[in-house]
C-alpha cells in the first residue's frame, strides 16, 4: 500500500494527467509537485538542465518508477495504482504490464537485442507479449521498418547499423505494440551530430501523424518546430510552460532565461 493523496479525477480529454506528483530517492526529492496535462495528439516537450527530474518524470508515466505522492493518469486511468476507500494501492504486476503496453518508450541508449536482427527486434513484442502469429508480426515489423526508412536494413544486426539506424529500429519496436502514447528520453543524445537529423525526421512524421508524444530533449530547434507545449523544468519543478515560441523566445522566469541563454 502506498499512502498517496487523492484528488479530483482527470479530465476525459487528457492523455496524461499529472497531479502534484512527488518522487524522492534516499529522502532527496527529485520531483516536487509536478502538475501538467498532455492532450491526445499533443507533442509535449520537457526541457531543462541535467538532474532537473525530466527523465524521472518520464519513467513515472509508465510506472518504471513509483511515485511517493500525487497521482498520474493515462487516458483517464490511474497509472500503477488502484483506488479503494480513498487510498491508492499498487496494481498487480500483470495489470501494470497491461498499462505499459499502451505506452511506447525510446531511451537514450537503444537497448536492442544484440543477437537479433532489426526485423526480429521489432517482432519481439508483438510475438512474445501480444501473442501475434510470427507471419503477421513479420509483415507488421517490415512495414514499420519501412516507415522509419530501414526496410533495406531489416536483416542486419544492431552492430551492423549506425547509431541513428539503431535508434530508428528502437522507435519501430516501440510502435509495434500500437501505443496510444510515445515517450522519448533524449533520443538523440547518444548520437553523432550528423545522425541526429534522421531520428528527428522520424519523430516529425510521428507528430504529423497525430501521435501523442512526451519528449525529453535538448534539441531546441525541434521543440520550436514540432512541439505544441514546452515545459522547462529545474530542481524537480515545472518553472514555466506554454507554447514553444512563448517559452523559448520570450521566457518570463529568470531561471528559464538563464538556461536558454546558454543553449541558444
Amino acid at each position: 500500500m502506498t499512502d498517496l493523496s487523492t484528488t479530483a479525477s482527470a479530465p476525459a480529454a487528457a492523455m496524461v494527467q499529472a497531479e502534484d506528483v512527488w518522487k524522492s530517492y534516499d529522502n532527496t526529492p527529485v520531483l516536487k509537485g509536478i502538475t501538467l496535462q498532455v492532450s491526445p495528439g499533443e507533442v509535449f516537450l520537457l526541457l531543462g538542465p541535467s538532474g532537473s527530474g525530466k527523465s524521472t518524470f518520464l519513467r513515472c508515466i509508465n510506472h518504471l518508477e513509483t511515485i511517493d505522492a500525487g497521482r498520474l493518469m493515462l487516458d483517464g486511468e490511474l497509472i500503477g495504482y488502484d483506488e479503494r476507500s480513498g487510498r491508492l494501492y499498487e496494481k498487480k504486476p500483470r495489470d501494470v504490464a497491461r498499462q505499459r503496453r499502451q505506452v511506447g518508450m525510446v531511451f537514450q541508449q537503444f537497448n536492442l537485442f544484440a543477437h537479433r536482427t532489426a526485423l526480429e527486434n521489432v517482432m519481439e513484442g508483438p510475438v512474445q507479449v501480444a501473442g501475434l502469429a510470427k507471419s503477421e508480426a513479420r509483415d507488421k515489423a517490415t512495414a514499420l521498418l519501412d516507415r522509419v526508412g530501414l526496410a533495406d536494413r531489416r536483416h542486419l544486426y544492431p552492430n551492423q547499423l549506425s547509431g541513428g539506424q539503431q535508434q530508428r529500429v528502437a522507435i519501430a519496436r516501440a510502435l509495434a505494440m500500437e501505443p496510444k502514447l510515445m515517450l522519448f528520453d533524449e533520443p538523440t543524445s547518444a548520437l553523432d551530430p550528423e545522425l541526429v537529423g534522421e531520428v528527428l525526421d522520424v519523430m516529425r512524421q510521428l507528430a504529423a501523424d497525430g501521435m501523442t508524444m512526451v519528449v525529453v530533449t535538448h534539441e531546441i530547434g525541434f521543440a520550436r518546430e514540432v512541439g505544441d507545449t514546452v515545459a522547462f523544468m529545474d530542481a524537480g519543478v515545472v518553472v514555466e510552460s506554454g507554447r514553444p515560441d512563448d517559452v523559448l523566445l520570450n521566457p518570463q522566469q529568470a531561471r528559464t532565461q538563464a538556461f536558454l541563454s546558454k543553449v541558444l
